[in-house]
């Protein structure tokens, strides 16, 4: 005998929700779908990253409360805060804290200054124009460690160098065989290191500084020039201002890089005479004193630092792109 089915009709007021869900949920569903479809070609990525950095920096995190040295493995165990303690209370930490503010400072801002000067420069249409811009980037590309070998011994070498070289037949110009040969490393040890990573740097300032001169509106400074402004009032009041947030770029980003410099004062100087900044204290610490434990917390508070520099550096650039969309 066949059995009947009955189909049960829904109350008086109630309203039948088709199978599935509503129509809102389903498009929501399907949004969803949409944002991991685009998102999924990303994981693997995403994974290696993570692999990559973060899972070491947190090693680096666990081995800074730790009591690790080489020299004496049998008084390895927990060391709480006494790593950080020592890191902010050690005179060379101290004094390479100094010598990297001094080094960040002086590099960024002379570099920030000369690459404006370029970026005016090229600015301006004439002639070879695209090959003096290739040539200007040229110290941006080279690798740091051969920039740092270039300087020393091609350039500061007191025997055989360009800028000894160039003393010598200045003077025998005039008559004077007893030219000045000074030693740049030794009488100038920070300087030789802040030149050599001005003249690598400044190329990079040029261009971000280059892409904000471009970006500016064109009919404000012809209608500054129609109203009798001169060269000086349009930089003053019009390029000045227009650059601010591409000048804060550039001076955010050149920190962050330049404070983790090492192949400079590893090459030219070897951290001494007073050229040891954060990254060769750290290396001093992990490479020949051996100590892992206080190594990494330095190398902790040293990232830290620079992810506070590096913040700013990304919110300059999410005001910069919605500049860019709101015009």
């Amino acid at each position: 005998m066949p059995i009947r089915t009955t189909e049960t009709a829904p109350a008086a007021g109630v309203r039948a929700v088709p199978r599935g869900g509503s129509p809102a949920a389903r498009a929501r569903r399907t949004e969803r779908a949409k944002n991991w479809a685009r998102r999924a070609p990303l994981l693997p990525a995403l994974v290696f990253l993570i692999i990559v950095t973060q899972l070491p920096f947190v090693a680096t995190v666990v081995i800074s409360f730790t009591r690790w040295n080489a020299l004496a493995p049998e008084n390895r165990g927990f060391a709480a805060l006494d790593n950080y303690r020592a890191v902010f209370t050690d005179p060379a930490m101290r004094a390479s804290v100094g010598t990297t503010v001094l080094l960040t400072v002086t590099v960024v801002l002379v570099s920030l200054l000369l690459g404006l000067v370029l970026a005016l420069l090229l600015d301006r249409g004439f002639r070879g124009r695209g090959i003096v811009r290739t040539l200007l980037i040229t110290p941006f590309l080279v690798v740091p460690v051969a920039s740092a070998l270039l300087w020393k011994h091609a350039l500061y070498n007191a025997s055989y160098g360009l800028l000894n070289g160039s003393l010598t037949w200045i003077w025998r110009l005039f008559g004077s065989d007893d030219p000045p040969q000074p030693d740049w490393m030794t009488d100038s040890p920070l300087a030789a290191v802040e030149v050599s990573l001005i003249w690598q740097w400044t190329p990079f300032m040029m261009l971000i500084l280059l892409a904000g001169l471009q970006s500016r509106a064109t009919d404000a400074i012809e209608a500054a020039r129609m109203d009798g402004a001169s060269a000086f009032d349009i930089f003053r009041y019009l390029t000045l201002p227009h650059l601010r947030r591409y000048l804060e770029l550039a001076a955010l980003l050149g920190t962050v890089y330049v404070v983790q410099n090492f192949d400079a004062v590893f090459t030219i100087t070897s951290g001494g005479l007073g050229t040891a900044n954060l990254p060769y204290t750290i290396y001093q610490t992990f490479y020949q004193a051996h100590d892992y434990g206080r190594a990494s917390a330095q190398g902790v508070v040293v990232v830290l630092c620079s992810l506070l520099v590096a913040t700013f550096a990304l919110r300059t650039v999410s005001s910069l792109l919605r500049e860019e969309v709101t015009r």
